[in-house]
């Protein structure tokens, strides 16, 4: 079941920017949603907030051990 939504010109345009030729701007549109998806993963695993160093981590795991 499809919907239409309504967009400027210029939305249009620079979804079009993205296509290929013979490509629906649904087919468009799904493409780089994906990829805004997989970007967003990549920036969640790769935050470096909350994290130490692995030789930190180490040296506190072995100090936990050794108890």
């Amino acid at each position: 079941m499809n919907t239409t939504i309504s967009i400027s010109k210029e939305t249009k345009q620079h979804i079009s920017e993205f296509g290929d030729k013979g490509e629906t701007y649904n087919e468009i549109l799904e493409r780089i949603l994906v990829s805004v998806r997989e970007r967003q993963i990549q920036t969640i695993l790769m935050d470096e907030k909350n994290t130490i160093p692995i030789k930190e981590a180490l040296d506190k795991a072995k100090k936990r051990w050794l108890k």
